[in-house]
This record gives structure tokens, C-alpha cells and sequence, in this order.
């Protein structure tokens, strides 16, 4: 039985990864502020089922607290970091550029040094598709990065250079996980998939940025999860690999889908893409089958089908 600290094992894939950490005998500590990005009482829900196992450890706190991470590292003996917690979100980072600098870089660096301090023997850091930016797709995890468009993107590219210098300098073992476009019960509020579940639900419009040929590698929650655990008991010094479904769907099939799924129509209104975002996202997964035997599993349609399920009996999960 290993000890785990999970940050932001209170959001979306973070509760997922908790309770499947939980199953395999693990002791877990899941540090969470519980922001207010979206209601924190949806991330309270999204922790119920944890809380039930007295091998869960529940730590109200910002990462950026040396005094709190001092608590932590010298309370547990914790072998493994899962650094997810971050400011989420393309748009509200081109608004507030340094709050992603303090939360996602400064923040990101204080866990690399409290687990430098601690010789943690693994730091696994979630990273995103974002990082890409506009390069062309397929994405590969050799590709030269020169071109995130939002500070978000900007900010977790940034996460992976630390994460680099702190296995360079250190021989912390470090491995970088880029997500692209996560989906699944408990999604955040906001995200497209949910916010176009709710809209289609309540019988509102639907505002679609582009044509409608924009496209999006989603990937299943617990795929990312499956990808995530196999990471974490992967021996190396230093990695990056990319958590995708290596199938783009275009979003006006996207939205088929879950019309179909509701049994309702949608009214779309179609205006000019927004800042930071990109035409396409589409992961290049052969090194992730090759290395962890990251092999994704489900299809758009079924997992659209189960969103919908959750979504009709939890709605926003409150």
C-alpha cells in the first residue's frame, strides 16, 4: 500500500482517480481548496463516495501554502504526488493572465520542491492538449512547442518545464500527462459536452464559436484515469505522454449525439471563433499504447450515452 497525495482530488478526474486509487488498497490525501471556479459544493459531491474509506484524508488547503505543504509532507509519508489541481479554462485566463502564473506555475514549482525536499519517489503533473497550441495534428509528445495560444496553455507548458529542470537538477522522477479534452460524469459545469447537455435540456439555444467543423480528441474519464495509474507505476526518470482517444469528433456531430441522447433539438447560433481557442485537437497515442499500455476503450457514442444517463440523474451533481 503506497501513500498518495492527489491535488485537486476534489474536481472531475481527480475524484475519479481517488476512488480508484482507494480500490487498490491505497492510503490517499487529497489536498483541494474547493475554489470557487464552479459551485464548491459540486466538488463536495464529487468526494462522498471517498469519504466513506478510512484510508481517504481530506485536506482543505492551497497549494500555494508552504506552511500547509509543510504540514502535509511531514504528517505523511507520502510516496507518490498526483499534481492536478490548477486553474482551469482557456477564456478566463486570457482575462486573468497572473492568476494562472501564481496558481499553475508558482504553484506547480512549490509541490516540485516540497517533493524534492521529501524524495518523493514519483511526481506525476497533469498537463493538457492545450500546450500544442497551433501545431499541426496529429500531436506528438516530441513536437516542438512554440506556439500555446492562452495563458492557460502558456502556464501548464511552463508546469512541464519546472518539471523537466526538478528531474534534471534532482533526479526527481517525473512524468508529464497532456489530457485532451476529458468527458464523463462529474465534467465541470462549464466544460462544452455538459454546458451543451444542460442547454439542449432546458430547451435554451445553444452558441456554437465556428462552423461547427471544429473537432476535439474526447477522451473518457476513466481512460485518463487507467492512463493516470499506469503512469504512476511506471519506473522512469522523466516522461511525457499524451492521454487521448486518438479519434477527433467534430462538434456538430458532437451535438447530434446528444440530441439524440436527449431526445431533443437543438437551436444552434453559430458566431466567429473566440481567442485562444484551436481548430483541432487529435492525439497521437503510439508511444502511450507502446510504453504504459494506454489503450482507450470507449467510443464518443457510448460515452456521450452514459454522460447523459449521469446527467439526468444528478444533473450539476448537487
Amino acid at each position: 500500500m503506497s501513500t498518495i497525495l492527489v491535488t485537486g482530488g476534489a474536481g472531475f478526474i481527480g475524484s475519479h482517480l481517488v476512488e480508484k486509487l482507494l480500490e487498490y488498497g491505497h492510503k490517499v490525501i487529497n489536498l483541494d481548496n474547493f475554489n470557487a471556479f464552479y459551485s464548491p459544493l459540486i466538488k463536495r459531491k464529487n468526494i462522498s463516495k471517498a469519504q466513506l474509506s478510512h484510508r481517504y484524508t481530506l485536506v482543505e488547503g492551497d497549494i500555494r501554502d508552504e506552511n500547509l505543504l509543510d504540514h502535509i509532507f511531514t504528517t505523511f509519508k507520502i510516496d507518490t504526488v498526483v499534481h492536478i489541481a490548477a486553474l482551469a479554462g482557456v477564456r478566463k485566463s486570457i482575462d486573468n493572465p497572473l492568476e494562472y502564473v501564481d496558481v499553475d506555475i508558482k504553484g506547480t514549482v512549490n509541490l516540485l520542491e516540497y517533493s524534492r525536499r521529501y524524495k518523493i519517489k514519483k511526481f506525476v503533473y497533469a498537463s493538457t492538449s492545450s500546450v500544442y497550441g497551433l501545431n499541426p495534428t496529429p500531436f506528438k509528445e516530441d513536437d516542438n512547442i512554440k506556439s500555446p495560444v492562452s495563458p492557460y496553455a502558456a502556464a501548464k507548458h511552463a508546469g512541464e518545464l519546472f518539471c523537466r529542470t526538478y528531474n534534471i537538477l534532482y533526479g526527481l522522477p517525473i512524468i508529464c500527462l497532456r489530457f485532451f479534452t476529458v468527458y464523463g460524469p462529474r465534467q465541470r459545469p462549464e466544460m462544452a459536452i455538459h454546458y451543451f447537455t444542460r442547454m439542449l435540456d432546458e430547451g435554451k439555444d445553444i452558441t456554437i464559436f465556428g462552423d461547427g467543423t471544429s473537432s476535439r480528441d474526447y477522451t473518457y474519464v476513466d481512460d485518463i484515469v487507467n492512463g493516470i495509474v499506469a503512469a504512476m507505476n511506471l519506473d522512469c526518470a522523466f516522461e511525457i505522454f499524451n492521454l487521448g482517444n486518438s479519434n477527433p469528433i467534430q462538434l456538430s456531430y458532437l451535438i447530434d449525439l446528444i440530441e439524440e441522447k436527449l431526445d431533443k433539438p437543438a437551436q444552434r447560433i453559430y458566431m466567429e471563433m473566440q481567442s485562444g481557442d484551436v481548430e483541432h485537437t487529435y492525439a497521437d497515442i503510439t508511444k502511450s499504447r507502446a510504453v504504459l499500455g494506454y489503450s482507450p476503450s470507449m467510443p464518443i457514442e457510448e460515452g456521450i450515452e452514459r454522460f447523459v444517463d449521469w446527467y439526468k440523474k444528478k444533473g450539476d451533481g448537487v
